[in-house]
């Protein structure tokens, strides 16, 4: 569908889609990737001499990808043809960069194609763009909410130029509701918005323009329809009912989310720890995904530390399954608490990780005879099992012998961490390694 560049919507219109910029000047946030001379600014200020790079923008919702490729095609007089990838297929993208062609060879017409959530086409459909890519039929500019690094197929990654759009700083957010107050294609001047109440819509939009607007409309909706023109925070709480909070879970936010709670709990701060929890809850993220998260974290990083911790992480995903939530969450907060304030110890992981690395290496050596299995017919004329000493028949249950294969005798694998139970663990160590005769 081709849009328009300078229609700026009828009234009836959303306000997020009235107030979008329709010029350089207009557009507020992402200074990082519009200082002069970049790329994009350049793309943005002057009119095309030759066929511009593709893009992808990569960036949370509400961060400005649409307006932004909407500006690039202003700038190269170009026509704008905007796919969504929910809706697309591979018939769409071809007929669209066919059109485009005859445009550009027969009427020297440029098109810029925009593909909004690009991470959503499969990876047949993301191979049928390459042929306007490569060509320059098309300008394209993919907008991804995900990382192309894992969403994008290299081939087209390695034909487009990539840039990170951050979510709007609240300065940003707040501009761009000052506008919409007061501009004649906004609400021009028909409500009012004290300070503190701003403050709010700016923290509830976390960084998103659109969500920022759609808030701004509602609310004053809201005070309009009791006869009032100052908005006041009940009229945003009455707007927002809790619809505001994003977390994308099968997205960057679901990674980076879970990558915080964890090293959270992994350094001891009890309340980042819950804060994280509380996001993933509110997000609707799988509590199964969190519980499997905290088992792996009572054997990685708190270990030999706390013994107890593990069975009580494996109690929570129990509870998990058993009762699901909402009542479940408590069982999580439970455990991420008790996770959170235990000693560390990473003991274990580091012992297991070392022994793989010298099996993995090669360095494996022979069980030694008298360990080997020596209840078969004449194993022992072979020496299996010979002068294995029994260790509860020994001073102490340890008797001295050999139990690592000859060349890796001198091995040690587990070294007990300072805190928790190892500090006595690393006592009772010291004096069995003497009774084996490896101290």
């Amino acid at each position: 569908m081709v849009s328009s560049l300078f229609d700026t919507g009828e009234s009836s219109a959303p306000l997020a889609a009235r107030m979008r910029p329709t010029s350089i000047e207009e557009f507020l946030g992402q200074a990082h990737i519009l200082t002069q001379g970049s790329p994009l600014r350049l793309l943005l200020d002057t009119q095309w001499s030759t066929q511009p790079n593709s893009l992808i923008l990569w960036g949370p919702p509400g961060s400005g990808k649409t307006t932004l490729a909407q500006l690039i095609a202003k700038a190269g007089a170009a026509k704008f043809v905007e796919l969504s990838a929910i809706t697309s297929g591979v018939k769409d993208v071809r007929e669209i960069i066919d059109a485009s062609r005859v445009s550009k060879e027969s009427f020297g017409i440029n098109t810029v194609l925009f593909v909004d959530e690009v991470h959503r086409f499969s990876k047949t459909q993301q191979d049928a763009l390459l042929p306007g890519v490569e060509n320059g039929w098309v300008t394209l500019v993919a907008a991804t909410t995900e990382n192309p690094s894992f969403s994008v197929i290299s081939a087209l990654l390695s034909r487009t130029l990539l840039v990170t759009l951050q979510s709007l700083t609240s300065d940003a957010i707040a501009g761009i509701l000052k506008n919409a107050l007061t501009m004649p294609k906004g609400l021009d001047n028909r409500v009012t918005l004290p300070d503190d109440v701003m403050d709010l819509i700016v923290k509830l939009s976390a960084g998103d323009a659109r969500r920022a607007l759609t808030l701004l409309e509602a609310s004053a909706n809201t005070a309009m329809t009791s006869a009032e023109t100052v908005i006041s925070d009940q009229h945003v709480a009455l707007a927002s009912e809790n619809a505001l909070f994003r977390y994308d879970r099968s997205g960057d936010q679901h990674y980076d989310v879970i990558s915080a709670f964890i090293k959270s709990v992994r350094g001891s701060d009890v309340d980042a720890s819950l804060h994280y929890l509380a996001r993933m809850i509110e997000g609707g993220e799988d509590p199964r995904f969190i519980a499997r998260r905290l088992v792996v974290l009572a054997s990685e990083d708190i270990g030999l530390a706390d013994n107890a911790l593990l069975p009580l992480a494996i109690a929570a995903a129990e509870t998990v399954a058993l009762i699901g939530m909402p009542e479940a969450r408590i069982a999580l907060a439970q455990a991420t608490i008790s996770l959170a304030l235990a000693p560390k110890s990473n003991s274990a992981y580091l012992a297991i990780a070392s022994a793989i690395a010298d099996v993995q290496a090669g360095d494996i050596g022979e069980v030694p005879a008298h360990l080997r299995d020596g209840h078969y017919a004449r194993s022992g004329d072979l020496g299996h099992g010979v002068g294995y000493l029994y260790p509860h028949e020994a001073p102490n249950g340890v008797a001295q012998q050999i139990y690592l294969p000859e060349d890796l005798n001198n091995r040690r694998y587990y070294e007990p961490g300072q805190y928790g139970n190892e500090s006595q663990t690393r006592i009772i160590l010291k004096k069995i390694r003497e009774l084996l005769g490896r101290e």
